[in-house]
């Protein structure tokens, strides 16, 4: 086969085109540190590495935003959380001290006055919010737990739900004496005031205007059968707390409803029908809410009436669960929020409230003590005042320690309820704390994955820089190699074989 010159010539310039494309290419790699510039030259390589960074960017998407926003979440409820059982613990402690029959009536009204402060400081709590949203408020993150200022436009018709265990058996000081009494001729001071036990289902709101109450729903298990009985009571007479037999049901069926209180008083054999009940259903209306009463959405059923809005349909709320859920890792969701009604409760407040009251009729009893003492200094008095007087005083002495008596009781009762508040708060945080837990080690998991996953994508498109320096290096070599021996190839012409 005969090699010409041209033929020469054109395998020169095409070696030397290849070793100059060879050098331009590791001279690429060198400048950037990636083994590809685009994609066809290594489609291998490029899709590798587009699966890679998609993985890697979700994988900083969770472990540098959603992450972080729960865990900052999860933190303020959790701080919350833990100051409301630092006061639910205060609670009892001064009803500890309350309990006993040492107090003076200064004493007592300090205390009740704590209570009071730090009932209010619950619900305040209730009211955390994270970067604008409202921890404790379910899906509606935009409202706040309690109402922020006193609203006496807003309606709402709430189905409260309650069960038999949690009828309570309540004292109460029947046949009081009042300093008009003593110039009531036909006032004689011979009957002492009583004791009476009722029962009771108390309401998560009072101050409930002249609200009638139409029917109990209730529930309770068929023996021998798995299907339950319905049983409505109709017959619910709605009082005044001002009337004398308020506290005293008649004749079965027996029940008083005490609007101004929010009181179900049950005769006892109500009682004893209900008791076993699973699910005892009430509904009413309450309107004029007062600053820091909680929202009845986000506790019950109920349907709110914007008076300022007529042209506004009336709104419903179902009381369902609402979890607030984070990706966090793929396919795993996991929920932040813990809703206002799985730790804090009417319950504690009405208990205060019920304090409250209790020590108000003992510091009231004491004040009539203390007026008709003052009365029997007169020294114009005469011996059937005197006598009159001196009766009235001991009805009063017995009905103090009655009062006392059922001071004592509601300050146990709140013993009680403020330990099983703390349990209820004690709850929620545990759970809050096994879902942090989980959080933690998501966010571990996700950190080893990410590095990882950079590694993984550096292998794939970073080059190793010695070894790019070196092949770049004999690459130029050989391209400078290839240029001289084609200024020798090129030497000779036609002309030096004539």
């Amino acid at each position: 086969m005969r090699i010409t010159n041209r033929m020469m010539t054109n395998n020169m310039l095409s070696n030397i085109n290849k070793n100059k494309l060879n050098v331009s290419k590791l001279e690429e790699q060198y400048s950037t540190g990636k083994k590809i510039q685009k994609p066809s030259d290594d489609p291998i390589v490029t899709v590798r590495a587009l699966k890679l960074r998609t993985n890697l960017t979700e994988l900083e998407q969770y472990f540098e935003k959603n992450i972080p926003d729960a865990v900052s979440w999860m933190d303020v409820t959790e701080s919350t959380l833990t100051t409301i059982n630092e006061i639910l613990r205060q609670i009892n402690t001064d009803c500890v001290q309350g309990a006993s029959d040492s107090l003076t009536a200064t004493d007592r009204a300090s205390i009740v006055q704590n209570l009071v402060e730090m009932k209010n400081q619950i619900y305040q709590e209730g009211n955390a919010n994270y970067a604008g949203r409202y921890v404790f408020s379910g899906y509606k993150t935009d409202s706040p737990l309690t109402f922020m200022e006193d609203v006496k436009h807003l309606r709402y018709d709430i189905t409260e739900s309650f069960s038999g265990n949690q009828i309570q058996m309540i004292s109460r000081v029947s046949g009081s004496y009042v300093l008009s009494d003593y110039d009531n001729p036909g006032e004689d001071f011979e009957t002492p005031p009583q004791m009476e036990n009722t029962y009771r289902l108390s309401l998560s709101y009072d101050r409930l205007e002249n609200i009638t109450i139409d029917s109990i729903r209730f529930t309770k298990p068929v023996p021998g059968e798995e299907s339950e009985e319905q049983i409505p009571f109709t017959d619910i007479q709605t009082v005044s707390a001002y009337q004398p037999d308020a506290y005293k049901p008649g004749l079965p069926p027996g029940i008083n409803f005490i609007y101004e209180t929010g009181e179900i008083i049950l005769h006892e054999s109500i009682y004893e029908e209900l008791r076993t009940a699973d699910y005892i259903e009430l509904s009413y209306t309450k309107t004029n809410f007062d600053k820091g009463e909680l929202k009845p959405e986000h506790y019950f059923n109920c349907v709110m009436t914007d008076s300022n809005k007529p042209e506004q349909p009336p709104i419903n709320y179902t009381k369902v669960k609402q979890e607030i859920q984070y990706e966090v890792n793929y396919n795993q969701r996991l929920t932040i929020n813990t809703e206002g009604s799985d730790a804090i409760s009417h319950k504690i407040g009405r208990d205060i409230d019920d304090i409250l009251k209790s020590v108000d009729d003992v510091i009231q009893t004491e004040s009539k003590i203390a007026e008709v003492k003052k009365r029997l200094e007169d020294i114009n008095l005469t011996d059937d005042q005197i006598l009159r007087y001196e009766k009235m005083l001991e009805q009063l002495e017995t009905e103090l320690v009655l009062n006392k008596e059922v001071m004592q009781y509601t300050f146990a009762r709140g013993i009680t309820s403020s330990n099983q508040e703390q349990d209820r708060v004690n709850v929620a945080i545990a759970d809050l704390g096994s879902r942090q837990f989980r959080l933690r080690l998501t966010e571990n998991r996700l950190s080893s994955q990410r590095v990882d996953f950079k590694e993984l994508l550096s292998k794939n498109e970073d080059v190793d820089i010695v070894d790019t320096i070196i092949n770049f290096n004999a690459a130029q070599m050989i391209y400078n190699s290839s240029l001289s021996a084609a200024s020798r190839v090129v030497q000779n012409s036609l002309l030096d074989f004539l």
